[in-house]
């Protein structure tokens, strides 16, 4: 599998990025005519392949799933006058704030390789599975509970989501390390949905830091997955072109 850590300037590309790594590898999977076009654009068409990606927000952003709504998850008051962008992506899930100690990631499978990934919850498990024992690896004992998130100690440090194609499906989330957790009380309403195993708890009380370093987690993410082939190339037109004309516009973000 492919490797690829790139955090990009604006919050925009870097959701973006995601979505575009996927249209990519789609577009080259189903012989588009325009499948040479992107595969220049990608770098030799090596955006058909799975890839692993790793990111992290150079400052506090907040991201509503597919189908949020953002008058009852975001508090977009304190977010204005805190200066955090609120940014809507392409897959489902609840609302998160992401930032500096929160480490993005995205793994992009084909259904030709495991075509029992068509099925959500074998997506799911298949994914989960192997996030939770990338976090084992580093000595800590956690869980998958509800659909997807990962806990420690009772508590979530990981939300995870995922878009479906013909071909490719992506799958990313978040691993909290060293992010303050405040910000989601200042940032969220308390969500319409919520796990079971929530138990109607605060944000503060529900969500924490897994005591984990940076650099050990990516590196365990890089094991599992078999994320062992370093690249630099990545679909930059059409992030572009994705994060001109759809996730910097209030259009996407204020959709319901």
């Amino acid at each position: 599998m492919r490797y690829l850590e790139l955090t990009l300037d604006d919050p925009a590309m870097n959701l973006a990025l995601d979505e575009a790594l996927l249209e990519t590898a789609e577009s080259l999977a189903a012989g588009h005519a325009e499948g040479a076009s992107l595969a220049a654009d990608s770098g030799a068409g090596a955006a058909s392949s799975e890839i692993l990606r790793v990111w992290e927000p150079a400052t506090p952003c907040v991201v509503l799933g597919r189908s949020s709504r953002i008058d009852q998850e975001v508090r977009l008051l304190e977010c204005e006058s805190r200066g955090i962008p609120v940014l809507r992506r392409a897959s489902g899930g609840a609302t998160i704030v992401t930032g500096p100690g929160c480490l993005m990631y995205a793994v992009l499978l084909s259904y030709q390789r495991m075509p029992e990934l068509r099925l959500l919850d074998q997506a799911h498990q298949h994914v989960m599975e192997r996030q939770r024992e990338a976090v084992s690896r580093l000595g800590f004992e956690c869980a998958v509970q509800g659909i997807c998130d990962l806990t420690w100690s009772g508590r979530k440090f990981s939300g995870n989501s995922l878009r479906c194609r013909r071909h490719f499906v992506l799958y990313h989330g978040t691993l909290l390390y060293d992010f303050p957790v405040e910000l989601l009380a200042h940032c969220l309403g308390a969500p319409e949905r919520q796990p079971d195993y929530r138990e109607q708890r605060s944000h503060l009380d529900f969500v924490t830091n897994l005591p984990a370093h940076r650099a050990d987690l990516i590196s365990s993410l890089r094991t599992v997955w078999g994320a062992d082939e370093p690249t630099g190339d990545w679909p930059l037109g059409m992030t572009l072109r994705l994060a001109s004309d759809k996730y910097s516009r209030l259009e996407w973000t204020k959709r319901h």
